[in-house]
């Protein structure tokens, strides 16, 4: 994606008369900057931000870096697991982020987009290659083509105000899945936290460096998958200890989280599902606030 359009270029994208650009910046709708020649740009994330929360549809997304409409018209969350499900079976990249970005475009959040689609997506696709109807390299291609496309959609989420709360994120020591860590990030920026995954498959004790080094205002783990859970609760507790020492909520969420493991653990909360998450990240920066 680029950064920033000139008042020419984000006229085109949207579609309108420059006059009416110029009309909606002098409103503040849409900020501008200066470049050192004095030159008037738009950041991408605002104009997109703006069309978004008008649902104005762009004429020329490619404009902002935008990937083309996919051609399929799918707007709905419904109608883009179907295809979202077809392009990954195929491994096709371009029309994967086309689906993605329509469904940002046309204003759904970054909780139910992965919610909605991307998780049940990939519950499919994993039926699939349990019963013997999918490659397993057709699997771990449709992963590498989806952390593309999230870490692009993380792009043209408007950065978060200066002096936001801070919150960190990793996964403990052999769970190297790294898409759910994304998706949390992304949510967490996009409600205004200063979100930053550290990484996956962390030992206990760089982490508890990172909370003592960079006090967070929370810090999440994701538990997609656990090859030992004594071991697993042997490092969550070392993790919870020193948190709860810094005052440090521990927001805990994943498939590999099962009743009896959770009644083995102590945390702030657990999450489901990342509308969870979002509701419980939005009261807390509230509070932040305050």
């Amino acid at each position: 994606m680029q950064t920033h359009l000139s008042p020419a270029q984000a006229a085109s994208a949207l579609g309108v008369s420059e006059s009416s650009l110029k009309r909606w910046c002098d409103q503040g709708l849409i900020p501008i900057v200066r470049t050192v020649g004095g030159h008037r740009k738009l950041p991408v994330t605002a104009v997109l931000a703006f069309a978004r929360e008008r649902g104005k549809d762009l004429a020329e997304p490619e404009l902002l870096g935008l990937p083309k409409s996919s051609g399929r018209s799918i707007a709905t969350l419904d109608r883009a697991v179907e295809a979202l499900t077809s392009v990954l079976q195929n491994s096709e990249l371009d029309q994967a982020r086309s689906i993605v970005f329509e469904l940002y475009r046309a204003g759904h959040g970054i909780a139910p987009i992965c919610d909605q689609v991307i998780a049940v997506v990939f519950q499919r696709l994993g039926i699939a290659w349990e019963c013997g109807e999918l490659e397993i390299y057709r699997e771990r291609r449709a992963c590498e083509i989806v952390f593309r496309v999230l870490n692009e959609l993380s792009l043209a989420i408007p950065p978060v105000p200066r002096g936001a709360p801070l919150a960190l994120g990793a996964t403990l020591p052999s769970d190297h899945y790294q898409i759910p860590s994304m998706m949390v990030e992304s949510v967490l920026r996009e409600q205004g936290w200063q979100a930053i995954t550290l990484g996956c498959n962390l030992p206990a004790a760089t982490l508890i460096a990172a909370l003592r080094e960079q006090r967070p205002r929370l810090f999440w783990l994701s538990a997609s998958h656990i090859d030992d859970q004594a071991a697993f609760v042997r490092e969550f507790n070392q993790l919870e200890d020193a948190a709860q020492g810094l005052k440090i909520p521990i927001i805990l969420g994943g498939r590999a989280l099962s009743t009896d493991l959770r009644q083995r653990l102590s945390f702030t909360a657990c999450c489901e599902n990342l509308r969870e998450l979002q509701n419980l990240s939005l009261t807390r920066l509230q509070s932040e606030k305050k």
